[in-house]
């Protein structure tokens, strides 16, 4: 088993500070033009990209600008997965097939079922993923990590099995979620796991969820936002977005953050805010990393898988 260390390690070093999430140019309300257009300004920043076959047809509105332009294709993150290396492997031409490309940057294995159990006691999957990578299709992994699949990833790493074909670990983390349990963010913090930080700013802006009807998809985050309103108005930071990248930034070990957007000005906002990065003031970051650990320990863990 490898020894344990608080230093991060230099896994993912090449990523862009932020991550251009493309769940909304799948989003068929937004006329197919504008969608694509939305791409060419995320290319044109040279951002990597975060992307699925399973949002919509956000794939065909990037081949379309990548065929426009592909010279400018970004490196990407895709999710794969299931429940077996056959499923892998679909998923794997599901997604990089559509956006005529012949391999991915990275693949963010989203692991149910056997290939669960298996990434958990040691078994074949990492001969599998070796394959993968040995053969070109996949240069790096992540793991994706909800709080109702962090069993998993826990006792892979307890072991230390994922050593050498795992890079990083991939999950919500911004000042409303934080989607690893609390004994697996301890040992991914021990271990100095290069992590990637998804959904940059749980949805929008803080006050927005707190005091807008039906603008938090779901009632928990508006609780959160009430809770954490009042560090942010505190924190002298002048947007949502620069207090979230700060907060996520704060944790040596993250590599990125992704977000999403169908909005060039939500987009420079972003880009604005990962220009400059400093941690938040000590006393805010340490409350909030308190009550991730009081949320995680009375909802998240006991959540049904989706429902948050």
């Amino acid at each position: 088993m490898p020894t344990s260390s608080k230093q991060p390690s230099n896994h993912l070093t090449d990523l862009s500070k932020f991550i251009y999430g493309t769940t909304r140019l799948g989003d068929d309300k937004i006329p197919f033009a504008d969608r694509v257009q939305m791409a060419h300004v995320a290319m044109e920043t040279g951002v990597w990209f975060h992307t699925s076959h399973q949002y919509g047809d956000a794939l065909k509105v990037l081949r379309t600008a990548f065929d426009a332009d592909r010279k400018r294709v970004p490196r990407m993150f895709f999710k794969i997965g299931w429940s077996s290396i056959e499923e892998l492997r679909k998923t794997i031409r599901q997604n990089i097939e559509p956006i005529g490309i012949d391999q991915m940057d990275i693949g963010q294995l989203c692991l149910g079922g056997e290939l669960a159990e298996e990434f958990a006691s040691g078994g074949k999957c990492y001969d599998d993923f070796r394959k993968l990578r040995d053969e070109g299709l996949v240069n790096r992994f992540v793991v994706e990590i909800f709080p109702w699949t962090s069993k998993a990833p826990l006792q892979a790493l307890q072991a230390g099995y994922p050593q050498g074909v795992i890079d990083g670990y991939i999950f919500y983390l911004n000042p409303l979620q934080r989607f690893a349990s609390n004994e697996l963010w301890d040992l991914l913090q021990q271990r100095g796991e290069p992590i990637v930080a998804m959904r940059t700013v749980s949805g929008g802006d803080v006050h927005r969820l707190r005091d807008v009807p039906g603008a938090a998809w779901k009632d928990y985050l508006q609780k959160r936002a009430v809770e954490v309103a009042p560090l942010y108005d505190r924190s002298g930071c002048k947007t949502w977005p620069e207090f979230c990248v700060r907060f996520a930034f704060s944790f040596p070990q993250v590599r990125a953050t992704v977000g999403a957007t169908s909005r060039p000005e939500n987009l420079r906002a972003f880009l604005d805010a990962v220009k400059i990065i400093k941690p938040l003031p000590s006393d805010i970051q340490s409350e909030i990393i308190a009550m991730q650990r009081r949320w995680s320990d009375e909802t998240d863990v006991h959540a049904e898988p989706w429902s948050m």
